[in-house]
Formats: structure tokens, sequence, C-alpha cells
């Protein structure tokens, strides 16, 4: 099962909560949340906020993809995806993407969650603005677009 979306910062806000009650499940004795926010540092600048930006359909696709690839990969009896990933801009210490799995088994899903967020990082079009104290803000390099 899986809940994948892009969630534009102007309309709403990840919320954990969302997540939480998505991948509750009598079937899975381990659930994982990775919550990644926008740090106060990058390559010795003082980062302030982040603007992300994306073409929605396309990241939507990409993380149904994942999803696909991870039951092939895996082949785990049961799993629950939760994924959302902000566009806009957020502060410092804001929630830019939440992943939340479940699974039956804790190392299943220690392994389903970390599996999810690189494969974004690889396959995933999303780009990333910093903003800076006192600095010029930046887009940052992006990795190139792997398929398959």
């Amino acid at each position: 099962m899986l809940h994948a979306k892009v969630v534009d910062i102007k309309k709403e806000k990840i919320e954990l909560s969302n997540a939480e009650n998505f991948i509750a499940s009598n079937k899975c004795g381990a659930s994982i949340y990775f919550v990644g926010t926008v740090r106060n540092l990058n390559n010795n600048k003082k980062v302030i906020g982040m603007t992300y930006d994306s073409h929605d359909e396309m990241v939507v696709k990409s993380f149904e993809q994942i999803y696909q690839d991870s039951i092939t990969k895996f082949k785990f009896d049961d799993q629950i995806v939760f994924i959302e990933h902000v566009k806009g801009y957020i502060l410092l210490g804001e929630i830019s993407v939440l992943i939340a799995v479940a699974c039956k088994h804790r190392d299943q899903a220690y392994e389903l969650s970390r599996f999810f967020i690189e494969e974004i990082k690889k396959k995933t079009p999303i780009w990333k603005k910093e903003h800076y104290e006192n600095e010029d803000s930046e887009w940052l390099e992006g990795n190139p677009i792997q398929n398959k």
C-alpha cells in the first residue's frame, strides 16, 4: 500500500499524524519514520531556508515506481509506505520530506526506509534552492536522474 504526494507548502504542511494513520496495521510489527528537515549549514554557508521545486506528476510517478521496485527487490509479505515531499519555500528546521514505512519486522522496515530515501535522491526530479544569511541564494547542483 502506498501514499505518495507533493505538498504545496502554501496550502498545507506535511503532518506526521497523517503518516501514522496511514501506516497503522495489525499486520506490521515495525514502523520507521524518516523526517528530512532544512539544516543550518551547507558548504560552510549559513542556511536560513530552502525552496523546493518539482514537476508534481513526475515526482508522484517516481515515488510509485520506487515503490514497485521495492516490491520486486525485497519481496516482503506486507509493506506500507507513506511519502510526502514539499514544494515551495520552507524555513530552517521545517520538514521537507517524510517517509514512513511499516513492515512485519524491524530489519525490513529499516531496509525499506533507507531504500526509499536513497532512490528518491537518485531518481526523483526535485530541485533545491538554498537561501543563505547575508549571501545570494543559489540552486544546488543535483544528481543526474537515473532511469532504472
